[in-house]
């Protein structure tokens, strides 16, 4: 317990306030929003906090960008217009002909990403099995690889990787590590805190918190070269947040660890009422004991699991898609992170070249009433009579 009264708020404390705003003239406590496009020089003919075009940043978007640092325990934050263009500011700033190494498994939408600059000839790709440190350092190149991404639990099944590990892995070769814990964000994992370098997520997701903003972020705890290249980039291609999506993400993170660790609750209980349903091959969630990366992502999370699992349903892959048909509380819709639970057949969204199995269903459980969730889920397995 703490009880300096000098002491610096924690993390949650600090966010939930909005990083303690309160406007001088007004007494206002809610950040507004400064939507200009142009900043005026002063007197002086000097810039107003570096401020000169929307594409440089804004006051809005640098307040979102300094609670997310505050989370992540990070020197800077950088916001973008989406998750992938935060992504593709990252492929574009490493060098031509840079060894990266990504999971087999991975976002789909990233994994297409790094898999098109390797066709081009921007970079060259190799990959590594989730979660299996020995496929990681065999994949590495000493002095030769310059990114390793990690993306933990892996999205769709949820494999978790061992943060710290890999971090010694990349470092050991010369490496930069980036991990992306979107759906464990920084208030159940601190990647930096752990070793990573550049710590990614898709802001759309639990951070933003209500399916209503697309953002991607970035935060480093030491700035760099590459960071500052990253930041040069960001103007040049003109995928700087804009100012209202910042204000709904400040709004959103706000209620951050209220809604993630009602999510968690939700999820944990659904899993454990589905794991030996007789409608279901598996369900897919680190906070069962039985998931082999259980310990690893209880140490990562805090025991903070989240609200993003996935079952394998029996039957065919049309009994599959058609669980999703028949619910009615859950949404058949793409994202995750956001206060409604959804649900979607992964193989109808990642397409034929992604690696997943093609009775998986991936749900994101939201803030509902958890006993709605689990009889929606049930009914809807009985209509399509899996099992």
């Amino acid at each position: 317990m703490n009880n300096r009264p000098n002491s610096r708020p924690s993390p949650a404390t600090r966010v939930a306030q909005a990083m303690r705003f309160l406007d001088r003239e007004t007494g206002a406590i809610v950040p507004p929003v400064q939507p200009s496009v142009t900043f005026a020089r002063d007197e002086a003919h000097d810039l107003r906090r570096d401020y000169m075009y929307r594409r440089d940043g804004n006051p809005t978007t640098e307040h979102a960008e300094a609670m997310i640092a505050e989370l992540e325990g990070a020197r800077e934050a950088m916001l973008f217009a989406s998750g992938m263009s935060a992504a593709t500011a990252v492929i574009d700033q490493l060098d031509t002909g840079a060894h990266v190494v990504v999971p087999e498994v991975i976002y789909h939408g990233v994994r297409e990403q790094f898999a098109t600059a390797h066709a081009k000839g921007r970079i060259v790709l190799s990959t590594f099995l989730p979660g299996n440190l020995d496929s990681l350092n065999s994949a590495v190149r000493p002095d030769e690889t310059r990114l390793v991404w990690v993306e933990t639990p892996n999205n769709p099944d949820w494999t978790v990787t061992d943060i710290a590990a890999a971090a010694r892995i990349a470092h050991g070769a010369g490496a930069m590590l980036l991990t992306d814990c979107t759906a464990t964000p920084p208030c159940a994992t601190r990647a930096l805190d752990l070793g990573a370098d550049i710590s990614f997520h898709s802001a759309t997701k639990y951070l933003a918190g209500h399916t209503d903003v697309t953002a991607g972020v970035l935060s480093v705890r030491d700035a760099g070269t590459f960071w500052e290249g990253l930041a040069h980039l960001r103007k040049l291609q003109g995928t700087v947040l804009h100012s209202f999506d910042a204000w709904l993400l400040i709004r959103g993170m706000r209620t951050l660890y209220l809604r993630y660790d009602r999510a968690t609750r939700n999820a944990l209980t659904m899993a454990r009422h589905f794991s030996g349903h007789a409608g279901l091959e598996a369900v897919l969630y680190p906070g069962l004991p039985a998931h082999p990366g259980h310990e690893i992502a209880a140490r990562q999370t805090g025991g903070q699991f989240g609200g993003m699992m996935s079952v394998i349903v029996k039957g065919s892959e049309q009994t599959a898609i058609d669980v999703v048909r028949a619910c009615r509380v859950f949404y058949p819709a793409t994202s995750l992170g956001g206060v409604e639970s959804l649900i979607e057949h992964r193989k109808t969204v990642s397409g034929e070249g992604f690696p997943v199995h093609p009775r998986l269903l991936r749900l994101s459980v939201g803030i509902e009433d958890a006993e709605d969730l689990i009889a929606d889920l049930e009914q809807a397995l009985a209509t399509a009579g899996a099992g």
